[in-house]
């Protein structure tokens, strides 16, 4: 912990933003002591309820991110460090053959990745023996992992997992596999649309179909922070986005390209939350295409020959491009177009693009984005990952990523993408009420009222486009596999199905299992 403290979470090439795990409201760092050999504190200037909850979310501190496990075996990763190594010139060389331009890339995308580098020390319950970039990447049991079961058992129970690489530009490749039977345990990825293909396969497949809840939503961001001069003024009038949201067909959407097995509702925490709130879910979700042209309308967006609506200059049609990471034939790239149709008809153009993940991730990090195809999630417990989507702060749902970048940067090294919000803008007020309320506020009760304060601005201003939620989500079960317990929610804040701890799934008769 104290080399992590000291090397990773202090050096500015590897933590480029503030951490707000390890710092105060103000942005103040965290004060670290060693007390012992097994013991060390954390103090902060002002309560950190908080703070658990980071604790349980950094696996085995082997993530792309530096926060929130203060986790670094410093016996091994000292000589990748540039501060530390005893050979300055064979780490240099190290990181140049391996491909990378910066030591810091090669320290977070290699070194520091449990699954890039099958050498590093883990404490979790697996063991890559090769990496993520392979077509089969296997993780095999840690014999040293520090749990048991009741009985004494050692876990994990399994000896090993194999994940198989896919395209994400070829999902019918993945129902191939399900439908085959070729899949012995899958959550991530297993769409609503396709839960009627995965029930006729159960028989062929040996599987069952599990029915949970999905945390996640259709949503859409408008970027409000866009580099796009015309389209940073279309997006940021509240009467604008109401306008798209109303002239989304979402029951249309839902019937024809999930069943009718999802609900309309805007992004907001669910039902089963403790933070469920429905005047946030509900707003502006009604399908009125004529009440959204008359706020167009009255916005002084006038349709050209074609139809399409001008920007304020009076010439330039109103067109923007949504990126999406989901591949033509996917049930969210069929929503999207439905939403497409929807927009033209109040004289807006919509354009979808599919793109990689590497790239996606390029064009959001550098605020180069004018909208997302991305539904929100972590609505289960939002106060867990620090309301992160609600906030702005999560840049791959790009509401509003150069404004995230501005509140989280390191005054002494500016993110040369971040965007001030205007002064008196209600994004300001949102990280008000999370510095000074909610994340110093040790009693629940009192911490989902102010949450809910939040919730009010994002029922008034619609920072994102929710279309449908509380989907049903399907979790493909091998017969004879068990330790999945059915129901769970599936969310990014519990883990998705790794809430339910994998260490302690089991077959059955596992001579039926050997390789």
């Amino acid at each position: 912990i104290a080399f992590w403290y000291q090397y990773e979470l202090q050096n500015k090439k590897l933590t480029t933003a503030s951490q707000t795990a390890w710092s105060d409201p103000d942005k103040t760092l965290v004060k670290f002591a060693v007390v012992d050999k097994y013991t060390a504190t954390f103090t902060y200037t002002k309560p950190k309820p908080m703070f658990i909850y980071n604790m349980t979310r950094g696996g085995t501190g082997g993530g792309a991110t530096i926060a929130p496990l203060p986790v670094s075996p410093s016996h091994y990763m000292k000589e990748f460090h540039e501060d530390t190594t005893a050979d300055k010139a064979a780490l240099a060389a190290d990181v140049k053959k391996r491909g990378f331009d910066a030591w810091e890339t090669y320290y977070m995308q290699f070194a520091r990745q449990w699954n890039m580098n099958p050498d590093r020390p883990t404490t979790g319950p697996w063991m890559p023996k090769n990496t993520l970039k392979e077509e089969l990447f296997t993780i095999e049991r840690n014999p040293y992992f520090w749990a048991v079961d009741p009985q004494g058992n050692q876990l994990p129970y399994l000896d090993k997992i194999t994940h198989r690489l896919y395209a994400a530009s070829a999902p019918d490749v993945l129902r191939l596999w399900v439908t085959n039977g070729e899949i012995d345990f899958q959550a991530r990825f297993m769409t609503v649309g396709d839960i009627p293909l995965f029930k006729s396969g159960e028989a062929k497949g040996d599987y069952k179909t599990v029915i949970a809840k999905n945390a996640g939503h259709v949503a859409m961001q408008l970027n409000q922070s866009t580099k796009n001069a015309l389209l940073n003024e279309f997006f940021n009038q509240r009467n604008v986005r109401i306008a798209i949201s109303q002239a989304i067909n979402r029951d249309q959407v839902n019937q024809l390209v999930f069943s009718g097995l999802m609900k309309p509702r805007q992004y907001s925490p669910l039902p089963m939350s403790p933070q469920y709130y429905e005047k946030a879910s509900t707003a502006y979700i009604n399908y009125d295409p004529d009440a959204a042209n008359k706020l167009l309308d009255e916005a002084g967006y006038k349709k050209g020959a074609d139809g399409i609506r001008l920007h304020k200059d009076g010439k330039t049609p109103i067109s923007f491009i949504v990126e999406g990471t989901d591949a033509a034939g996917t049930p969210t790239e069929d929503a999207a177009l439905l939403v497409t149709k929807d927009l033209e008809k109040i004289g807006v153009k919509m354009t979808y693009k599919f793109v990689e993940r590497a790239l996606y991730t390029q064009h959001y990090t550098a605020n180069d984005i004018e909208a997302a195809w991305w539904g929100g999630d972590r609505t289960v417990l939002p106060l867990v990952p620090e309301a992160i989507i609600f906030r702005g702060v999560q840049p791959d749902r790009p509401w509003c990523p150069g404004w995230g970048f501005w509140y989280l940067q390191d005054p002494a090294k500016p993110n040369p993408n971040a965007v001030e919000p205007p002064k008196d803008h209600w994004i300001r007020t949102i990280w008000k009420i999370w510095d000074e309320e909610i994340a110093i506020e040790p009693d629940p009760a009192k911490q989902t009222a102010a949450f809910k304060k939040i919730l009010d601005i994002w029922a008034t201003e619609l920072p994102m486009i929710g279309i449908l939620g509380e989907q049903p989500a399907p979790t493909i079960v091998k017969n004879g596999f068990k330790g999945y317990p059915p129901g769970m929610p599936n969310d990014d804040t519990t883990g998705d199905e790794q809430f339910c701890s994998t260490e302690t799934y089991y077959w059955d008769d596992p001579s039926k299992h050997t390789t």
